[in-house]
């Protein structure tokens, strides 16, 4: 095979991961976006435990891939506990279609979710980086196209599903319109996996060892019946709170202790790779703090204090719901990706390609800008409304921060991590992040309004003060990032000598 058709083949093989991702991330979102307002709005909590039940809830959904990824290499196989997970989370959103404001359907349904996910998502990225074996500076592009998939399918989902819940209320009334866009996300996984079964031969080549193997039903079902203990143990720890922060820091205690193992452990020659990959996963920690945001306290600010109307020179464009400006995020990500691809593929055959971890370091700088973006903004407010181009604005700053530390995390582990603990370590980055976004939730709640305050100039005076204590501690970041990056320096050096 010449290499302009590996070249081909590898194409296609990626192309089949990345669309069964982009539907994947299209449920996802399109539930995301509308979790939050669900709570208060339909269920009706407060701020504050919304903010933690979806706190937990999004921890528990980056925590479970550390499990999902040991099923994909040594159990079931990549290819296989890829499509299990895809299929487990069409369920879940299936299940939060029922309209009912018992709390305990909407716990299942999530923890439903949260299984499937843990299934799904490492063995999606472990399979991107199968296909790149080797080559650093493909690996990068690739997954920063990849990344890119992701935001195709959540900036139409935020799109639709909130235009849908409010068409669905304003015309049939009782609430189901929340349910009727959930129903939307459970469809985006049934097209997914059809797609993947259309172009599952692409794939013939990748996955892990028990892939090649028919599969064990022995094991398949020791898997489904894990799967339902999971589901049970979810749903408690998003109803006890005290629960679900306990489960959080040992999880981040566990996952620290099996990584200093490794590290101890692991030949000589693979220390300095695994010592890089766990700075860099801490400091993903700190960036998923601020990613949290745009799920809870931004989401709120968009609900109470952006007007809504965007207008050009005095003249109404179009109107958004407070939802809908989550989408802003994954458009920025599309017309950034490509931009920043060409960036470091050209630059990686030029041997200029900035580290990743000083791409870390300027992520966290645009982040902070960002933050500042909007609690500047409070002092252009009318009536305490900021205008909807803010939003635009400080989304774009966001966005590119994202691309530069989150975009590249998984391009981290496929660089750093030797091959047999591959899984694992995608798994481990996911717990790093499941961590940061329980404590996103416990940030979030600084901005926590009180039950019966309507007045927009008091709510945005309490927004505008977190958001620039998160400006401030993004700068504190950047230079945490810049004081480590000698040491990341010699640590790339040392790992690329014994390639």
């Amino acid at each position: 095979m010449t290499s302009q058709q590996v070249t081909v083949s590898k194409t296609k093989s990626f192309m089949t991961v990345s669309l069964i991702e982009l539907w994947e991330r299209f449920g996802y979102y399109g539930m995301q976006a509308l979790i939050v307002y669900f709570m208060i709005q339909r269920l009706g909590f407060d701020d504050s435990r919304a903010n933690l039940v979806w706190g937990a809830c999004a921890a528990l959904i980056y925590v479970s891939p550390a499990i999902g990824g040991w099923i994909g290499d040594k159990i079931l196989g990549t290819k296989r506990t890829m499509l299990i997970g895809s299929a487990i989370l069409a369920l879940g959103y299936a299940l939060m279609t029922i309209p009912s404001e018992n709390t305990w359907v909407l716990f299942l349904a999530l923890g439903v979710i949260v299984v499937g996910n843990g299934m799904f998502k490492p063995n999606a990225g472990n399979l991107v980086r199968k296909i790149y074996e080797g080559d650093d500076s493909k690996i990068d592009s690739a997954f920063t196209i990849y990344y890119m998939a992701v935001n195709v399918g959540s900036t139409i989902s935020m799109l639709l599903t909130p235009w849908i819940k409010d068409y669905v209320n304003e015309h049939y009334g009782n609430n189901f319109g929340w349910h009727a866009a959930f129903a939307v996300c459970c469809v985006g996984l049934l097209v997914g996996m059809a797609n993947y079964f259309v172009m599952r031969k692409a794939l013939a080549n990748y996955g892990s060892e028990p892939d090649t193997k028919p599969v064990n039903k022995n094991k398949l079902v020791l898997v489904l019946l894990g799967s339902l203990v999971a589901v049970g143990v979810s749903a408690l720890i998003l109803e006890y709170q005290e629960l679900a922060r306990l489960f959080v820091y040992v999880a981040g205690i566990v996952v620290l202790a099996i990584f200093v193992h490794l590290i101890r452990s692991s030949e000589k020659h693979e220390r300095a790779g695994l010592i890089a990959a766990l700075v860099l996963i801490i400091q993903t920690v700190f960036f998923f703090i601020f990613y949290q945001q745009m799920s809870t306290s931004l989401a709120l600010f968009a609900l109470r204090n952006v007007d809504l109307n965007f207008v050009v020179f005095g003249t109404h464009i179009l109107t958004w719901s407070p939802a809908q400006y989550q989408a802003l995020n994954p458009i920025f990500i599309m017309l950034l990706s490509p931009i920043l691809a060409l960036i470091y593929t050209k630059a990686g055959k030029n041997n200029k390609d900035l580290s990743i971890a000083g791409k870390f370091a300027l992520g966290f700088a645009v982040v902070a800008i960002g933050f500042f973006i909007y609690g500047f903004a409070g002092n252009f407010a009318v009536n305490g409304k900021t205008s909807s181009w803010v939003m635009i604005a400080g989304y774009g700053s966001y966005s590119l921060g994202e691309l530069l530390v989150s975009g590249l995390g998984l391009a981290m582990i496929a660089r750093y991590v030797p091959e047999r603990m591959g899984g694992f370590m995608m798994g481990a980055y996911y717990v790093a992040s499941g961590i940061a976004q329980y404590l996103g939730g416990v940030v979030a709640n600084y901005a926590s309004i009180p039950k019966g305050m309507t007045d927009p100039l008091q709510s945005l005076e309490i927004y505008t003060s977190l958001f620039n204590n998160l400006g401030i501690a993004a700068v504190v970041c950047t230079f945490i990032a810049l004081v480590f990056l000698p040491l990341m320096r010699k640590l790339d050096k040392q790992h690329q000598g014994i390639q």
